[in-house]
């Protein structure tokens, strides 16, 4: 029998942890390399889904943990592990959760970045100039080590070290997705993740969370979506969304996949030109895509007469319902991927500061 770990409660659940986990697998993160995994494989570092463990559960080299774990260090020195951010950007703050690992974890651990073009393999990152994101410090065995991050520089990989060895179950990179500008040229995706989206505000995430709406690719099942408790009132709930940039919107997606018998009865989309994120309470939102029935378990694809920018919309559900992603395709505007050159530019340049 196994069983898993939600987020700890043991000193709160930070702010950051709402961020992005800019190196998930979800976004097409991955762990390139580490010094040593013989008792569990480095991958599992960042998995989306929580540890679990089970008792019972033994391999050929002995008890077997969802996480990465060194064998025993019988000489000087300490593990580490380097994870491709799937998007890069600025971090605000990393979780290092040991989960399960009460008698083998590391005491100690800090977390190193660089940002760099290209692909580079693991034997190059090993000799780039690497810099702080967090000092050494103490880490608690079987718990969630929330760490903030303060620094600006922009991070494409992070190199997770413990000392001296030990085991960790997730490594989560919560930021800000700076992508580069280049990348977003053309028709994309305004609201993704990958493009720079972010959630601003839900109404009801009672069962998943609506940033689950703005992920890649297709949705693997009906927890890969947003999903928000039922409704007991006459009222209606919403997930509010800033765009990567501004840009003119030329189509939406809502789909419903999984959602069979708790998908909304219909939806719309309303958009807004904005200047920030704060102030949205009192500005006049238009709409982008009228109320339009939904069906259970679609793909429901809609034409927008082009019309002028926006840079939020909020998704409205009647009266409540699960989706599983929203598409927001458009193009960004020349004067706001001016602005995107020039603030990725100047992010990069802080590597070198």
């Amino acid at each position: 029998m196994s069983s898993s770990r939600g987020p700890a409660t043991g000193g709160g659940r930070p702010a950051v942890a709402d961020l992005p986990d800019l190196a998930s697998r979800r976004l097409g993160g991955s762990v390139v390399y580490a010094t040593d995994e013989l008792f569990a494989a480095k991958e599992n570092l960042i998995k989306p889904e929580p540890p679990v463990f089970a008792a019972s559960e033994f391999g050929t080299k002995g008890k077997i943990y969802d996480g990465w774990e060194s064998r025993r260090r019988r000489e000087p020195g300490n593990d580490h592990a380097i994870i491709r951010l799937g998007v890069p950007g600025i971090v605000h703050g990393v979780a290092i959760d040991t989960s399960f690992f009460a008698g083998n974890y590391p005491p100690h651990v800090s977390v190193e970045a660089v940002s760099v073009d290209g692909h580079p393999s693991a034997a190059e990152l090993n000799q780039l100039d690497w810099r702080p994101l967090v000092g050494r410090a103490p880490a608690t065995g079987d718990a969630h080590n929330w760490y903030p991050v303060a620094s600006p520089r922009h991070c494409t990989h992070v190199r997770l070290s413990i000392y001296p060895d030990g085991g960790v179950a997730r490594c989560r990179v919560h930021g800000e997705p700076v992508p580069d500008p280049r990348f977003l040229s053309g028709t994309i995706d305004l609201a993704a993740i990958e493009n720079g989206g972010q959630l601003i505000e839900c109404s009801n995430a009672f069962y998943s969370s609506a940033l689950n709406l703005i992920m890649p690719g297709r949705p693997a099942s009906m927890a890969d979506g947003w999903e928000n408790s039922r409704r007991r009132d006459s009222g209606f709930d919403y997930a509010t969304f800033g765009l990567a940039a501004a840009g003119v919107v030329s189509q939406v997606e809502i789909d419903t996949s999984y959602f069979v018998g708790n998908a909304p009865g219909s939806a719309r989309l309303l958009a807004v030109a904005s200047g920030a994120s704060n102030a949205l309470t009192a500005v006049q939102w238009a709409e982008l895509l009228p109320p339009v029935k939904l069906q259970p378990d679609t793909r429901h694809r809609f034409a927008v007469e082009p019309a002028e920018p926006v840079t939020h919309v909020r998704l409205e559900v009647f009266p409540d319902g699960g989706l599983a992603r929203l598409r927001v395709l458009g193009v960004i505007t020349p004067t706001d991927m001016a602005s995107l050159r020039t603030r990725y530019l100047t992010v990069r340049q802080r590597e070198h500061q």
